[in-house]
């Protein structure tokens, strides 16, 4: 469950930690301070969704996906033939639904100049990519919900990485 802006340049703050201790019969494991946690209880999405929407102090955009779609994100290899830069951060992007028919899979952007933000590939809800570390970035990624018609949440791939290994430590014979 990944919440979209919050704990952001000083709006919408809120202690995730706190939040994970409020949905403890949920077993909900905070993963960083940008409002990512894993469930490890079954709940329904809406469920889940108005659970969580519930207990916050202001209205934000929460996106779910399930953890089987993370651990599928997470065993391709999108990043060969990319060099790890220190100027550069490996992101996803995770919609709230499902991109509209036929969406790009490859995007750079600005589309001209040098790039700021690009896309290597789609998978499902996920827009998987390099960015840059620098401010301009922030509106360069909110275009990505229009390319893909969809509000999107980004992650640092690293952050997925996380969320796997809390998933693995977790899982059951029948997820």
């Amino acid at each position: 469950m990944l919440l979209k802006g919050v704990n952001v340049g000083g709006h919408r703050r809120f202690r995730p930690t706190a939040l994970a201790r409020e949905l403890h019969e949920l077993d909900v494991v905070n993963v960083g301070a940008t409002g990512t946690f894993v469930v490890r209880e079954r709940i329904g999405v809406a469920e889940l969704r108005a659970e969580v929407a519930r207990r916050l102090p202001f209205e934000a955009r929460i996106v779910i996906c399930r953890g089987r779609e993370v651990l599928e994100l997470l065993s391709n290899d999108f990043f060969a033939g990319t060099q790890s830069r220190q100027d550069q951060v490996r992101f996803v992007g995770v919609l709230s639904r499902a991109p509209g028919p036929e969406p790009p899979s490859q995007v750079m952007l600005p589309s001209r100049g040098r790039w700021l933000v690009k896309v290597l590939a789609r998978h499902g809800r996920f827009v998987v990519g390099l960015h840059r570390r620098e401010m301009r970035v922030i509106g360069e990624l909110g275009k990505l919900e229009q390319i893909y018609g969809a509000p999107a949440t980004i992650r640092s791939w690293s952050t997925m990485v996380a969320i796997a290994k809390v998933l693995e430590g977790a899982r059951r014979p029948d997820d």
